[in-house]
């Protein structure tokens, strides 16, 4: 027998399938980092120039509170996310390090043209999916590095 409102439930899922994905946010802490990292190979030109600083890309990958100011510096001195103003990214590792109320905090480590590079994102779950409320690198965070390049 079926449900009526599983019957409709599933039915709005199949229909909002290509809507929901171009909305803010991911579907898991692991999956924002994934796709920070896609824009850095050296594939399609479109995915090998960094993270775009555009308002579509800041809404979709980050919170409110950081996507003005991720599309207001152009170009940074380098990129944060690779902690170089080049890059040739060894594989990304990724772990789930700690979950804490609305925050998860996830582990991101890789070399870049053979350094060592460990990062921490700082994502939160909002109602329209997984996004970056900051990420911590040894010495500095993103939003401490955008702020003092906006003064």
């Amino acid at each position: 027998m079926k449900h009526p409102v599983l019957t409709f439930a599933l039915g709005l899922a199949i229909q909002c399938g290509p809507l929901c994905a171009a909305q803010a946010g991911f579907q898991s802490p692991e999956s924002i980092v994934r796709n920070v990292y896609a824009y850095y190979g050296s594939g399609s030109d479109e995915f090998s120039h960094g993270l775009p600083r555009n308002e579509e890309t800041a809404h979709n990958f980050f919170d409110d509170s950081l996507q003005q100011t991720w599309t207001a510096i152009h170009p940074p001195p380098y990129d944060f996310f690779v902690q170089s103003p080049t890059w040739q990214l060894g594989p990304v590792n990724i772990a789930i390090t700690l979950r804490q109320f609305d925050r998860t905090y996830v582990a991101a480590s890789f070399t870049n043209h053979g350094k060592s590079v460990s990062l921490n994102f700082i994502v939160v779950k909002r109602p329209e999916g997984w996004l970056i409320y900051d990420v911590e690198s040894s010495h500095d965070s993103l939003r401490m590095f955008l702020r003092q390049l906006k003064q």
